[in-house]
């Protein structure tokens, strides 16, 4: 059973790096914390990857508590 807690927590890291990593390519030239000066809404593909990293998030903390509660 540990094994595919380590399984999953392994995809699931690779994964959301990469979608990390999407959404800071995509940000434009916000370097080092400057602010663009204007609100911007999330949409098309950024909504999508804003919501994907959440769900990745919770899937990686719920399978580490349930790996080592299980473990």
């Amino acid at each position: 059973m540990e094994t595919v807690f380590s399984l999953i927590l392994m995809f699931t890291a690779i994964t959301l790096i990469v979608v990390l990593l999407l959404q800071a390519r995509g940000s434009g030239s916000s370097l080092f914390g400057e602010s663009s000066g204007t609100f911007r809404s999330r949409r098309g593909v950024e909504r999508m990857l804003f919501r994907i990293t959440i769900v990745l998030a919770v899937v990686f903390v719920s399978v580490a508590i349930a790996n080592v509660r299980f473990s």
